[in-house]
């Protein structure tokens, strides 16, 4: 069976990030949250959704946290990504 994971990068989206949740909870296997430095509630909001949240410091890299949200997926990590 396949299982789908889904691996958002966000900063700062308390607003907007429940409603997104909502709309793909119930298409996906697992929520992955890798948080690049919010100020805000978006933590908290993620939390209703999954226990998957992770800090990544952002270091001008898209790549690098995309590839940090990729390694916390359920069918393991990228294997063309470096690391």
């Amino acid at each position: 069976m396949v299982s789908i994971s889904l691996c958002m990068i966000v900063k700062n989206e308390e607003e907007v990030l429940g409603r997104c949740l909502d709309s793909a909870a119930g298409l996906v296997d697992k929520i992955v949250i890798v948080d690049i430095g919010s100020t805000d509630h978006t933590k908290e909001t993620a939390a209703r959704y999954t226990d998957q949240i992770f800090d990544f410091p952002w270091r001008d890299d898209f790549a690098a946290a995309r590839n940090e949200s990729f390694a916390h997926a359920s069918k393991g990590s990228c294997q063309k990504c470096p690391r």
